[in-house]
């Protein structure tokens, strides 16, 4: 009883920092963008892919989160994109007084795109709100089809889902339509992307989708 009452507590205080970051966000205008995954999907190789696209194109910065190191935040830095770093230490997640932090030291106040790369995790990140406005999931065809099933949750709350590393489909046995399927059956609303980060299949439908996203913000803003 006493570890439920911590967990309920634990989350509730996310959730009003949470609201307190949507607020602000949607004062700036800046579209948040929570991409999570487990390790090694590819994560950070489809956020460099995409920074090359909208380069010159939109204002972007990026919130890393990793566990220790610094790694990925530097290979984002080597685009030319503001990059701030959370090293959890052991925790799973990030969460969103992390991300308010964060972002007051990170934002130039331009940004149209905030991109937050969480802990390399499908459990722990889907429990905690940011303050984000999307949810995307980067999930590879080495990782297997059954994803959807195993891990409903982070699933069921994404508008978006990448499917890395569709380059090597032929030598694996991933079941393209068994993974459709399962994913209408979870989140008939999620889009899904089927993208190389290696090769850059997909990724400007993806770029294309966002650029969309963005205009559409920025119309309700100026309404």
């Amino acid at each position: 009883m006493v570890q439920i009452k911590m967990e309920s507590n634990l989350l509730g205080a996310n959730e009003m920092l949470a609201r307190q970051n949507r607020s602000l966000f949607e004062q700036k205008g800046v579209l948040v963008i929570n991409l999570m995954s487990s390790p090694g999907s590819g994560k950070t190789t489809i956020l460099e892919r995409t920074i090359d696209v909208l380069d010159g194109q939109l204002k972007l910065g990026v919130i890393e989160g990793d566990l220790y190191t610094d790694q990925d935040a530097q290979r984002i830095d080597k685009k030319g994109v503001q990059v701030f770093q959370i090293n959890t230490e052991g925790a799973c997640h990030l969460d969103a007084g992390m991300i308010g932090t964060a972002y007051k030291r990170l934002t130039t106040g331009n940004e149209d795109i905030i991109f937050i790369e969480n802990v390399g995790n499908l459990v722990c990140p889907a429990e905690f709100d940011l303050g984000e406005e999307l949810r995307v999931v980067v999930m590879s065809t080495t990782e297997g089809n059954d994803k959807p099933l195993k891990y409903p949750l982070i699933f069921h709350q994404a508008q978006a889902i990448l499917l890395n590393k569709i380059d090597l489909l032929p030598y694996t046995d991933f079941s393209l339509d068994r993974f459709s399927d399962d994913l209408a059956r979870l989140n008939p609303s999620a889009l899904l992307f089927k993208v190389s980060g290696r090769t850059g299949e997909g990724i400007k439908t993806w770029t294309e989708w966002l650029l969309g996203v963005v205009d559409k913000k920025k119309i309700g803003l100026n309404n």
